[in-house]
């Protein structure tokens, strides 16, 4: 057969490289299997009600593409054997018809040959297939180069530019490196911040939050402007004595998105430092507060607190509900870290935060239950019974767990022995070959073997009643 011209080939390679950005050897890898999937199309057309179906998944395996990129064309090549009787037309070749063209034949031999259609035999439904396969290819060549850029990148903070918006979400382009060609990456409204203005070209640093594998028409990479590592890497970035390892940031609690538009994002910052000469707390907030500006800037006017951590959960609790002043911080249950918090009344309401946001942060920061009381109004003994309760229901509560878990692996450990029973009475049969390997395993046989010296005994009489 002739090999089929498609005008522009090598023009339509380079084109489709650069749209979809992705290497030409790429495009030409894709475009040869979306030619055997159409070619795949074209040779069922033949079998279209026949029974039984003889294609399997494969059936093509010795069907190729060759793309000829200087005359603009491509061919399909078929690898044959040579039989005396063909039983496949698409996988034999008979002796007799070699031998026309190579003398030398001989049957076993493997033969390469041309066996593309015509152009017009290749039918509207052949290529309509070609031409879904090869976008099919293209998408998932460009979801697997996304995924080995992006999944193992050093930094995950990147710098993104506003492309478009679908729906809710912000289309935005970003780059792992220098030189490299840009990605879309989708922003969705819960990781957006409400002071943010998401302007077309805009640009924002954003965090890189998950690469997707699974196979979707939209952007493979999902980005975040509210995630706490955004947080992190902005002081990272302005400290030096972070980026030296003199100071760490040891937790962040932020709230982003606060539940209701009358509160402001905020964010609080644990800090620690390795040298006691080191303030961890004015490093981070630099002369002047020019480094902490630098990051508020970033993130359009959020609050941050940035408070020094502890080791006594006393002295890291009142940090934690800082800007207000504390009269005392009771552990009333330290096995379940609930705390009660004791503040002045004019101190109350910025203790609590509006909206109970600050006491949440300072919850989420430490890690205990923190609940504000009123230090004017505080009766010491009915809190402690109602504590004293709640320590009860808590301990109960957990003895029902432990319980639970106890009578789980009671359970698991008698299905494993009942497994191992039945196994024992009813091998399978990779236990049976376990079984006889075990058996057989470093067993040395002698010159004195039994079995040898019963053989000897039989040949032995044989001869003798023969003499």
């Amino acid at each position: 057969m002739a090999l089929v011209i498609l005008p522009g080939l090598s023009n339509l390679i380079e084109d489709i490289s650069e749209e979809k950005k992705l290497p030409p050897s790429i495009v030409e890898l894709a475009l040869r299997e979306a030619l055997l999937k159409g070619y795949e199309k074209y040779r069922k057309t033949f079998y279209i009600g026949v029974n039984p179906d003889p294609f399997d998944e494969e059936y093509f395996s010795n069907f190729d593409v060759g793309l000829d990129l200087d005359e603009e064309g491509y061919r399909i090549l078929s690898s044959k054997i040579i039989v005396e009787e063909v039983e496949s037309e698409d996988h034999q070749i008979s002796l007799v018809e070699v031998k026309q063209v190579a003398e030398d034949a001989q049957i076993g031999d493997t033969v390469v040959l041309d066996v593309t259609p015509e152009k017009e035999d290749f039918g509207r439904m052949a290529a309509s297939t070609t031409k879904q396969v090869l976008a099919q290819k293209l998408r998932d060549q460009q979801r697997k180069m996304i995924q080995e850029e992006f999944a193992d990148l050093e930094d995950p903070v990147l710098t993104a530019r506003v492309i478009r918006f679908e729906r809710q979400s912000v289309i935005m382009g970003v780059s792992s490196g220098i030189g490299r060609p840009e990605v879309e990456a989708e922003l969705p409204k819960r990781d957006q911040l409400p002071n943010d203005n998401y302007r077309a070209n805009a640009t924002f640093k954003v965090f890189l939050k998950e690469v997707s594998e699974i196979a979707r028409k939209g952007p493979q990479l999902f980005v975040s402007r509210a995630n706490a590592g955004l947080v992190v890497y902005l002081f990272e970035n302005e400290v030096p004595e972070i980026q030296e390892g003199t100071v760490k940031i040891v937790a962040v609690s932020r709230e982003a998105n606060p539940p209701s538009r009358a509160v402001g994002p905020r964010t609080k910052v644990a800090v620690d430092s390795v040298e006691e000469e080191v303030d961890p707390v004015g490093a981070c907030i630099g002369a002047r507060g020019a480094r902490i500006q630098q990051v508020v800037n970033e993130l359009r006017g959020e609050k941050i607190d940035v408070i020094k951590w502890s080791s006594n959960p006393i002295q890291y609790i009142l940090n934690s509900l800082s800007p207000a002043k504390v009269d005392q911080v009771r552990l009333v249950d330290p096995a379940g870290q609930h705390a009660h918090v004791l503040v002045p009344p004019d101190q109350l309401s910025l203790a609590i935060g509006r909206e109970g946001q600050n006491v949440r942060l300072a919850a989420r920061l430490t890690g205990w239950k923190i609940d504000v009381k009123n230090s004017h109004e505080y009766d010491q003994e009915a809190e402690d019974a109602a504590v004293s309760e709640l320590i009860i229901q808590r301990e109960e509560e957990e003895n029902l767990q432990r319980e639970a878990e106890l009578r789980l692996e009671a359970e698991q450990a008698e299905r494993a022995a009942e497994d191992a029973r039945l196994r024992e009475l009813y091998p399978l049969p990779e236990d049976e070959e376990e079984y006889g390997e075990e058996q057989y395993a470093g067993e040395e046989f002698t010159d004195n073997d039994p079995l040898e010296t019963l053989q000897d005994t039989e040949i032995s009489a044989k001869e003798e009643k023969k003499r």
